[in-house]
């Protein structure tokens, strides 16, 4: 060897590296947790407890924690809340009183408020951060933020994160994110791209805490450890259908200006329902281990949906919920709310598996029980010859066939799985699952308890604090990513706004709401089992005034139809109205109106300009239905109504308001001044897809709507937008919105009034799609709602 010196330098550096490399792993890595929104109620009443948990199970391991509270409230009254909350934190019945006192005064002292606000703040935490792992002697493992706030404090959040509160090299931060997460399919992937500025996507964990639950999270390992059994059942040649269902007794009191935004379908259907119903139809995964095969296969179940129409879901809501509004958010007295409490939606898939088995998903508030479930029902074509006295569990084809997830509540109380014994003896981890006793009694679904295989957990854990475990050890797999959330959005968001006018069917509640809310499904299609009580008198006793008025709902030619004296429908009408502006405004930035001219509307322009101080007209376009061929300002023209009616009596911006353009190169109609063909390319422009959030019309004795008259040669089909026309009365020459136009509208309504007009409506509730005979039998939004305002007089006569 010629160089034996530098053989030692080299031997005793690698020696001296391979030491640095032990003292490295010796060194106990540090996780901080800090909770965003420490103060409040998710936190209060689930996650510090979901905290002292994960304490629980890795104190003494190979990680330090520090955990700390954080919100705006003030230093003191932080410090006192969260003493206040740690003192009341419990251990699972397993751990020994005085073990538990050791723990939780362990936790209490690993535990501190702090106001957070500012950036300082937050490079202040981190400074602190990082002096406790200095000062310890420990390497930092990594950081979790939770954010338990709203949606709207996220992006300051995140950016004071990302700029001042990121750890350092080796080590990882995790962000923990509450629904809801968008509003729809924009609005969720404008908060994406925004949180998606300051974070990568694999340090997201976005929370359905319905995947904690126990039961939801032993699906896929349920399917995965009964492979065998399940391969030859789990498709359509042996699934009649899927039940995911989540019944609650509570209404929504207290909660309204939430629910008012949202509603049932995006509370629970849009995410709780529709991730376990990934679980169940997704294609299993050879290894449900890996996180990134298990979203991967979730993410093409998402894409397997079949889209939704609008017959694909029935609506209700309890019959206390606008009376809860109008008190808890100072609305009128006049004031009705659309928004469902309880929904039935029926899904199917698009794939070789899942073709042509209905998934049923329904949800509500102020139901007869609370209960969560899925039920996987199997086709039986068996016959059994002696009586069902006979029919043994294990042996008998003839009794029902099921597997069922129990989420929890209801008759059990608890957890469990359950599969029917006619099926197969299932396989479950006995060291977290185990049998469940016999209850002499028990039923579910119309079975004795003894008819089923039936387990539970062997230790009950509440969603959050599995949730908080997978997240600390980062399984991705148990949260939802932004392309899966995106895909659920998209597939949600169109059945949303073709429902946002329905009137929902209105239910008592609890156990009087009988069978009220039993709807069926053919085809594609779900409908109540029980028609809609008609009452269009309520009550005894002589006919309604206004002073006593409620809103009566029937239908009229197989849309909803409301029915009131002129002065309550008229108020009716104009809140409608409203209420539909409030929410395109809030959806789309903008809200277009296309109004009809006549005497019927000046009623309702009036009211609209004296008792709706908080109408968007700001945001508001006002578009013409029709116009006589007359100057704007003649006092025949409609215009001139809309203008002496209304628009001097509210701030619409000038460049809002469309007249037609009836008087061009002072000519009246001239078609070679193509002021039809101008309007429609002003509509083009300016109202996405040509549809507008809500067009009102009128009915005219002879059957006529907009100026589009029997018999009329144009406007009654074709692609034209805007046409003229002729009038059998003065004045002849008119212009007016095409019939398939005014079907694009996401909204129309048709005001009815006069004894006069009695006539027709009994023969337009007769006649079918006869639109060259009668126009008004042609009104049908393709895509949206058609309701139909009539005061007594041209209803009843």
């Amino acid at each position: 060897m010629k160089h034996p010196g530098c053989w030692k330098m080299l031997t005793v550096a690698m020696c001296m590296a391979l030491l640095g490399c032990l003292q490295a792993q010796e060194l106990r890595g540090h996780v901080s947790v800090i909770l965003l929104g420490a103060t409040g109620d998710l936190a209060r009443k689930y996650l510090w407890q979901g905290l002292f948990q994960l304490y629980l199970d890795e104190a003494g391991k190979d990680y330090s924690f520090s955990f700390h509270g954080a919100a705006l409230t003030s230093t003191k009254q932080g410090q006192a809340f969260i003493a206040k909350v740690l003192e009341s934190l419990s251990c699972p019945e397993d751990v020994a009183p005085d073990r538990c006192a050791e723990l939780k005064g362990q936790f209490q002292r690993l535990s501190a408020y702090r106001h957070l606000a500012t950036s300082e703040d937050y490079m202040a935490l981190s400074k602190d951060i990082e002096a406790q792992v200095q000062h310890g002697g420990l390497r930092e493992a990594g950081r979790i933020f939770y954010f338990s706030v709203p949606p709207f404090a996220y992006a300051d959040i995140a950016r004071n994160i990302n700029s001042s509160c990121r750890p350092g090299p080796g080590a990882w931060l995790r962000v923990v994110l509450e629904k809801p997460f968008g509003h729809d399919h924009l609005s969720a992937q404008q908060l994406a791209t925004e949180l998606g500025g300051f974070f990568r996507e694999e340090e997201m964990y976005r929370v359905d805490h319905y995947l904690g639950k126990q039961a939801v999270a032993q699906i896929l390992p349920f399917r995965d450890q009964n492979r065998k059994a399940l391969d030859g059942l789990w498709s359509r040649h042996h699934v009649e259908r899927v039940e995911i269902i989540m019944k609650e007794t509570v209404d929504a009191e207290g909660r309204t200006s939430f629910y008012e935004e949202y509603g049932v379908i995006r509370d629970v259907l849009q995410n709780h329902l529709t991730e376990v119903l990934t679980l169940v139809a997704m294609e299993l995964p050879h290894n449900i281990s890996s996180s990134e095969s298990v979203l991967q296969h979730k993410l093409r179940a998402f894409r397997a949906l079949r889209g939704l129409q609008k017959g694909s879901a029935v609506l209700g809501q309890y019959q206390a919920y606008s009376e809860q509004v109008r008190r808890e958010q100072q609305k009128p007295d006049s004031f009705r709310s659309l928004t469902p409490t309880f929904a039935g939606v029926l899904v199917h898939m698009d794939n070789l598996r899942w073709e042509g088995v209905p998934f049923i998903l329904m949800s509500g508030k102020a139901l007869d029980e609370r209960v969560g479930y899925v039920r996987i029902l199997f086709r039986n074509q068996a016959y059994c010859v002696q009586n069902d006295e006979h029919w043994v569990a294990d042996q008998s084809q003839c009794l029902p066939r099921q597997i069922v997830f129990y989420i929890g509540h209801g008759e059990l109380g608890s957890p469990a799985v359950l599969v029917s014994r006619n099926l197969f003896r299932p396989s479950l981890p006995s060291e977290s699952w185990k049998g469940l006793g016999a209850r002499p009694g028990l039923r579910l679904f119309g079975r004795p308890l003894s008819d089923f295989y039936a387990y539970r957990p062997v230790r009950e854990q509440d969603a959050y604090s599995v949730l908080i475990s997978r997240i600390f050890h980062g399984r991705k797999d148990s949260f939802v990513t932004t392309e899966n959330l995106l895909a659920s959005w998209g597939f949600w968001t169109p059945l949303l706004d073709s429902l946002a006018h329905e009137v929902p069917r209105l239910y008592p509640g609890g156990a009087e709401n009988g069978h009220l809310l039993d709807f069926e499904f053919s085809g594609a299609q779900l409908y109540f089992s029980q028609r809609q009580p008609e009452r269009l008198v309520p009550g005894p006793g002589p006919a309604p005034m206004p002073s006593g008025f409620q809103v009566l709902k029937a239908k009229y030619r197989e849309s909803p139809l409301i029915s009131a004296w002129p002065e309550e429908l008229i108020a009716k009408l104009a809140d409608d109205i409203e209420a539909t502006a409030v929410r395109a405004v809030r959806r789309f930035g903008t809200f277009h109106l296309a109004l009809s001219g006549g005497s019927s509307p000046v009623p309702l322009f009036q009211q609209l300009a004296t008792r709706h101080y908080g109408f968007p007209w700001a945001h508001t376009h006002l578009w013409l239905v029709d116009e006589r061929c007359v100057p704007l300002w003649d006092p025949e023209s409609n215009f001139q109504h809309l203008q002496t009616h209304l628009l001097q009596h509210v701030r619409v911006p000038y460049y809002n308001i469309h007249p037609m353009p009836v008087h061009l190169h002072q000519r009246l109609c001239a078609e070679e001044d193509q002021g039809a063909q101008t309007y429609a390319s002003e509509i083009s422009a300016l109202v996405a897809n040509s549809s507008f959030d809500l067009v009102l019309l009128g009915m005219g004795a002879d059957g006529h709507t907009a100026s589009l008259f029997p018999q009329s040669p144009s406007g009654l089909d074709g692609e034209q937008l805007v046409v003229l026309t002729e009038s059998p009365s003065r004045p002849f020459q008119r212009m007016s919105l095409s019939l398939p136009l005014i079907n694009r509208a996401r909204k129309v309504a048709v005001l009815v009034m006069g004894r006069v007009k009695r006539e027709i409506t009994m023969l337009v509730s007769r006649v079918g799609h006869e639109p060259k005979k009668w126009p008004i039998s042609g009104v049908l939004p393709s895509s949206g709602q058609l309701v139909w305002y009539m005061d007594y007089e041209a209803f009843l006569g």
